[in-house]
């Protein structure tokens, strides 16, 4: 009785922290122009709802939709961290060309665009798509094959729009996904599949 009494405790000790600050990573697109009219106050109400939650957004320290989600969850009090593509502040503000407003903490990874989506997706414990490009479905893939929760903001434009297609016809099951078009539901969806993970992990 002792012992279970033990491992429950470890358990416990091993829940807490991971609940507490679970990191939700935000894909989309850098360039908005093809993205829907009303998907940049959508981001901004993902970033808004990710900080309510008391989750940390972590995003690829870049423009478009990752930049407006982070500035929803910093005006909500939330905690922002950023995986750069660049190598230092310098590289990331003259050469790359992106923000470092709206963020807590930016890492230099150094590792270009893809290795900074790799290290992006492996580094959180899901994802949300927003619109999105060629690089946010590299991320999409990168966190499908890892089985990750992800979260689709649908109507919000670009590759957002086509995932369900994508993952009907690719014929790979249908993964650890949520999709709505509401950032408040999606979110709480999306929570929700977290805990379900984390519960058969500890279980």
């Amino acid at each position: 009785m002792q012992k279970l009494k033990k491992l429950s405790r470890q358990k416990e000790e091993l829940v807490r922290p991971y609940c507490l600050r679970c990191k939700i990573g935000v894909s989309g697109a850098a360039e908005t122009g093809h993205c829907a009219i009303d998907a940049v106050e959508k981001a901004e109400a993902v970033g808004r709802e990710i900080a309510r939650a008391g989750l940390v957004l972590v995003t690829g320290a870049t423009t478009g939709m990752p930049y407006w989600s982070a500035k929803g969850a910093k005006e909500e009090g939330g905690m922002v961290i950023g995986l750069s593509p660049a190598s230092s502040e310098a590289a990331h503000v003259k050469t790359y060309h992106l923000p470092v407003d709206y963020h807590d903490v930016i890492v230099y990874t150094g590792f270009e665009y893809s290795g900074r989506n790799l290290l992006l997706t492996r580094s959180v414990d899901a994802v949300v798509v927003i619109c999105g490009r060629i690089g946010t479905l590299n991320e999409f893939t990168i966190a499908y094959e890892d089985h990750k929760p992800i979260g689709i903001l649908e109507g919000s434009g670009g590759t957002a729009d086509m995932i369900r297609e994508i993952v009907e016809t690719s014929k790979r099951g249908p993964g650890k996904i949520v999709y709505s078009s509401d950032p408040k539901e999606l979110i709480k969806k999306l929570t929700e599949l977290i805990e379900h993970e984390k519960e058969k992990y500890i279980s």
